[in-house]
């Protein structure tokens, strides 16, 4: 990605919009992020990976309605986990598990990239408002 500078002194809104554009434009072109929507599709077309997702989601909903209720039980927790276990023992899966964590790391890096520039890491910054 190169950045024409035109001789511009002073930046608007405008240009900055494209820049984050073309950001967006590459970061959709990086290796990872083609492997991730792959894996994506992968795991949206696997019969048995839906199936797991449905199971786990169930779980997963009736546990925490449980659990807000007071009925919630060991039992309960460790069914949510085997479910989640064996979801992520798929295949299909585990590689976009994978694949996803990849590309939150890349994420990150460029997040930290840019930061650097605004002497800012707006990743750090969850919420709130004035943090020390």
């Amino acid at each position: 990605m190169s950045v024409e500078t035109e001789n511009v002194t002073e930046i608007d809104d405008d240009h900055v919009d494209k820049l984050a554009a073309e950001l967006g434009e590459s970061i959709a072109q990086l290796p990872v992020y083609q492997e991730f929507l792959q894996a994506k599709a992968k795991v949206e077309n696997d019969a048995d990976a839906q199936r797991a997702i449905e199971e786990f989601e169930q779980l997963r909903e009736e546990f925490q309605m449980a659990r807000q209720t007071g009925q919630a039980t060991q039992e309960d927790l460790r069914k949510v986990q085997e479910a989640q276990e064996e979801l992520h023992d798929i295949a299909s899966m585990s590689e976009y598990l994978e694949l996803q964590n990849e590309l939150e790391a890349r994420l990150a890096e460029i997040n930290d990239l840019v930061s650097e520039q605004l002497e800012v890491d707006f990743g750090e910054k969850a919420g709130g408002c004035c943090q020390d």
